[in-house]
């Protein structure tokens, strides 16, 4: 295959392309699909209620600052991983200071029978088998810290940007669709997702900025999700339409 064959756009591409594209397109969607449940399981329960909410979006980035990042995430996020009352009574020694006097005789076995499951030295989640460790999320809750942000800023920028590309280079030779629209779908991913990045950070310093995440996210995903449909649909079902006029062979 050649650039021309490409060119007579996605209905006429031969059937191993066609295969190649789908493929990566409908791994590409539920991969987003995951990722969607991902942020409603993590971030939207930040403030400990089910949904997506600026209150979510302003918990994970500025954090709480009622209270400390242990008390938030087990009224949030890990609210489902120990029983009420030992949420409370961790929380209670969390507001007292953590203090280490009470760690041996009473908290390390209750952070081991609930928690180093997951947080332990092995995984990439603060050890909750260390009392230091614990006592620095006992702490006044500020959210992300600058360093996990740069980390997180980086990976996504890098990693969706590679997405967004291929999947744009697919959308590209869409046929029947205007030039500027299709200019503009594929752009709109790219431009939302900057957007989406640098409200973090705006977001950190001020909680105020915390709904422009919300838009970036839904942004770059309804734009990417009208890609992956028109691509899916040019294949698969528009070269059984009964309208030649879009076919370049007749």
């Amino acid at each position: 295959m050649n650039y021309k064959e490409l060119q007579k756009g996605l209905p006429w591409l031969p059937l191993s392309i066609k295969m190649l594209f789908t493929g990566y397109l409908l791994t590409i969607g539920f991969g987003l699909l995951m990722a969607g449940a991902q942020i409603m399981l993590t971030h939207g329960m930040a403030d400990g209620k089910p949904g997506l909410s600026v209150d979510d979006i302003v918990y994970s980035y500025y954090g709480n600052r009622n209270g400390s990042t242990l008390e938030a995430k087990l009224n949030g996020s890990m609210k489902n991983n120990a029983p009420p009352q030992v949420r409370i009574e961790i929380i209670k020694w969390a507001r007292a200071g953590a203090p280490a006097k009470d760690w041996d005789s009473r908290f390390k076995n209750i952070f081991e029978t609930h928690c180093t499951a997951c947080h332990h030295a092995a995984s990439s989640l603060p050890d909750f088998s260390k009392l230091e460790n614990v006592q620095q999320r006992a702490s006044i809750d500020t959210g992300i810290s600058f360093t996990s942000l740069t980390k997180v800023s980086h990976v996504h920028l890098f990693g969706i940007a590679f997405i967004f590309m291929l999947m744009g280079a697919i959308f590209v030779f869409a046929v029947g669709i205007p030039e500027w629209i299709k200019a503009t779908l594929v752009v709109i991913p790219f431009a939302f997702l900057i957007i989406d990045v640098i409200s973090w950070w705006l977001t950190k310093l001020n909680p105020e900025f915390a709904w422009i995440t919300i838009i970036g996210g839904y942004g770059y995903s309804l734009a990417s999700a009208a890609m992956l449909f028109i691509s899916l649909y040019q294949m698969w079902i528009l070269p059984w339409k009964p309208a030649k006029k879009h076919n370049p062979n007749t």
